[in-house]
């Protein structure tokens, strides 16, 4: 029997792969994976883009195409879109936002001292970029913790005297708690905390005024002009607003949801019953007590700034939110790692601080991201007590007579800056989440 051996029957080489199909890859298997995989995502993504059709091409051709952006009254607006586009034709008014940008921004701050609050606000990204990004150098954070008491100085000015004093108060705490009163007690951390504070608040309330009018008297008067609270508004009074509830409610939270879970019965009391209370009441009624009942309470002839009021009811109304949020991190977290921090010999604040908040705050992320946002739409509800926040300030605008009548722009542009700051927020959410997930 003869064989043919010119014939191979094992290969000589690894056979190249086959290209995908074209309808699985590409643009076309994109869409087919998201819009078109299966009869009711096709009726749903051919329904969507009806409403689409239908909306949008209207809403751009209103707002765009026959948008007007300069003109000196409402009428004049219908009379050039009339001009322009013919009788019957209707287009937006963003002439008011052009000329009332400036009130928009700033409310009546002088504008000789707009340089001011954009300063402050230039100041904000670097204040809060090692505290968002860990790529920037730690060192700044000594800059982020001296710039509440900066951006304060730059937006309502003042005597520097004032700010200086206020930033020795920890420091005249420290050396009277932890240095002065290890005398009288020790090394005991509680009880050094505790009289720390108490010294800070002290010096606060009864020494920063009286000193710093004596260096002014004797020195004089150094720093900017002050501004009073009642010419703030606009954006800048919601980015204020905004910003220090955001910055303090989350350190309060964290201190609340560990004194809710204390085993100490006064703290743990103490936690709850702030707690409840607060997230019982309504902020519009925390508002009202901070503009009209918390001055019963003050000493006769003593002035309270109600943008400082207002700042503490909204920082303290969203703590008791921040708390639950952070409680319900501590609570997911599994009591192996309690006891894994009890096994290496670490103490309540050690465990805490490098095993416990940490893996609790990940978990808690889009609720406390969902509190800020919250809180940053919370800060037009001081309209109603008087203050003239963007949504504040529509009415007045309104009550020009060459505005009168208009009222989508109006709306408008206030909401699409609510949702540039809230979007941008969830945004950062996502990229914390992703960069945070151990899990895999």
């Amino acid at each position: 029997m003869s064989s043919d051996r010119s014939i191979a029957f094992v290969a000589s080489g690894q056979i190249p792969p086959s290209a995908p199909p074209a309808n699985l890859t590409g643009p076309i298997g994109w869409v087919r994976e998201n819009l078109f995989d299966g009869i009711l995502n096709s009726i749903l993504t051919l329904a969507s883009i009806a409403i689409i059709v239908m909306v949008v091409p209207p809403i751009i051709d209103w707002a765009f195409l026959k948008g007007v952006w300069n003109a000196g009254s409402l009428g004049e607006c219908r009379e050039i879109v009339v001009a322009t586009h013919g009788e019957g034709a209707s287009g937006a008014c963003w002439a008011v936002i052009h000329e009332r940008i400036y009130q928009f921004l700033f409310g009546f701050y002088p504008p000789e001292l707009y340089w001011r609050p954009i300063l402050a606000f230039m100041l904000l990204f670097v204040a809060i970029a090692p505290v968002l990004f860990s790529s920037a150098p730690r060192q700044m954070l000594w800059f982020s913790l001296a710039y509440p008491l900066i951006a304060f100085f730059l937006i309502w000015g003042g005597s520097i005297w004032g700010t200086l004093l206020f930033l020795a108060g920890p420091v005249v705490g420290y050396l009277v708690g932890f240095r002065a009163g290890r005398f009288a007690y020790g090394d005991n951390f509680i009880v050094g905390a505790a009289v720390t504070v108490l010294a800070t608040v002290l010096w606060w309330l009864f020494a920063v005024t009286p000193i710093a009018d004596a260096l002014t008297s004797t020195i004089g008067f150094v720093g900017f002009e002050p501004v009073e609270s009642d010419r703030l508004g606009g954006f800048l009074l919601s980015i204020t607003i905004g910003v220090i509830g955001i910055s303090g409610s989350l350190p309060i939270g964290i201190v609340l949801a560990l004194g809710r879970q204390s085993s100490m019965f006064a703290i743990k009391t103490m936690c709850v019953v702030f707690i409840e209370f607060i997230r019982g009441v309504p902020l519009i009624t925390l508002l009202f007590v901070a503009s009209v009942l918390l001055n019963y309470f003050l000493p006769p002839g003593t002035s309270f700034d109600l943008v400082l009021r207002v700042v503490i009811m909204v920082t303290l109304f969203a703590s008791a939110y921040m708390a639950e949020v952070i409680r319900g991190g501590l609570a997911a977290l599994p009591s192996g790692q309690y006891e894994a921090a009890d096994a290496l010999g670490l103490n309540y604040w050690q465990a805490t601080r490098l095993i416990i908040m940490p893996q609790a705050l990940k978990v808690a992320i889009p609720g406390i991201v969902s509190n800020f946002i919250g809180l940053f739409k919370d800060t037009t509800l001081v309209s109603v007590i008087g203050l003239l926040d963007p949504v504040g300030l529509l009415n007045p605008i309104r009550a020009d007579s060459a505005w009168n009548g208009i009222l989508w722009e109006l709306y408008m542009f206030v909401a699409l800056f609510f949702w540039v700051f809230c979007f941008s927020m969830s945004r950062y959410s996502m990229y914390l989440e992703k960069k945070l997930k151990t899990d895999r």
